[in-house]
């Protein structure tokens, strides 16, 4: 996605205030607690993280949030990789980091990981099809062709406890909301909904447990929506949640996504899945009751994101 403009106002907040303000509404939207036997997941897409310039207190509130949970897969980290560091070096001293090269719009994949709940395996690398296989990517009335993915998804395994999962960080293609577009973006996402399907289906898996996660681009939770379609059309599912919110600051998507295979890494998940819409919170006296929704808008997106984070927890026994 381009940059978003740098607001040319100034506005000074007291970052511990504000990270009270977040604590407050963890608990009201009902993110647990770390345990032993659960794994928080989470996924977010901080927008053009490292092409936007951040200052130290937002990377702060960037980090709190993401200190909650056992792993976040990121996306639009950009080719430079400094304030996806900064993060890290303000979360706690447990938490590695492993990234992607460069793909589309020289975005990143990238994830941050609690190393004392998380041992990463021997299995990390890129959702590829050879070309001679691009020809099975097909769905019905869909007249485009997959020639591979814009930005390509990176995955990872890791062991949490006694269950294995691997985790596929992914961020699909937009372009627009015309029908082109929309045919492109429904390949890509059925392009991983296939791979999944192989995975599951192969004597040869490195882990059954699969969760696929990250920004689809999915307009809407709907068995008439393209992408929802795609996304499910071999198994894949995306659990219900106890906080239905959109992911983006808009309030009218929902992109961001984590979805599983039913037969397996479904008998995981404990229940407990949401957004957390940090920007009902943060800066009220920027938001000055609505009377200064564009600027607030304009601030958040361009030092905190345009997206939510959405998580899931896991049993992990």
């Amino acid at each position: 996605m381009p940059v978003f403009p740098k607001p040319s106002f100034p506005f000074d907040f007291d970052v511990q205030q504000e990270i009270q303000r977040l604590h407050k509404h963890r608990q009201s939207r009902a993110i647990p607690q770390k345990k032993n036997t659960r794994l928080l997941v989470a996924t977010w897409n901080v927008a053009n993280f490292g092409a936007q310039l951040r200052q130290d207190a937002h990377l702060d509130l960037i980090a709190e949030i993401i200190s909650w949970f056992d792993i976040v897969a990121l996306q639009e980290c950009r080719e430079n990789y400094g304030h996806l560091f900064d993060v890290h070096a303000k979360l706690p001293a447990s938490y590695r980091v492993i990234m992607s090269d460069v793909a589309g719009n020289n975005e990143r994949k990238a994830f941050l990981y609690n190393s004392r709940k998380l041992k990463p395996l021997e299995e990390i690398g890129e959702i590829a099809f050879p070309p001679s296989d691009y020809k099975n990517v097909k769905l019905p009335g869909v007249t485009e062709l997959f020639n591979g993915f814009d930005r390509t998804p990176y995955f990872a395994t890791f062991q949490a406890g006694n269950t294995s999962f691997v985790f596929a960080n992914v961020h699909l293609y937009y372009g627009d909301t015309g029908k082109k577009s929309i045919e492109r973006r429904s390949l890509e996402t059925f392009a991983v909904a296939r791979w999944a399907d192989k995975r599951n289906r192969s004597n040869f898996s490195f882990t059954r447990e699969l969760v696929a996660l990250g920004d689809f681009n999915l307009p809407k939770v709907h068995p008439d929506d393209p992408i929802f379609k795609a996304l499910t059309k071999l198994g894949l599912e995306l659990p219900n949640h106890s906080s239905q919110i959109a992911s983006n600051l808009a309030n009218d998507a929902y992109y961001d996504q984590i979805a599983v295979l039913p037969k397996t890494t479904q008998h995981t998940f404990s229940g407990n899945k949401g957004v957390f819409d940090f920007d009902t919170v943060l800066f009220p006296d920027l938001w000055g009751n609505g009377k200064n929704k564009k600027n607030f808008d304009a601030y958040l997106r361009y030092y905190i994101s345009d997206h939510r984070p959405m998580w899931m927890e896991f049993k992990i026994g």
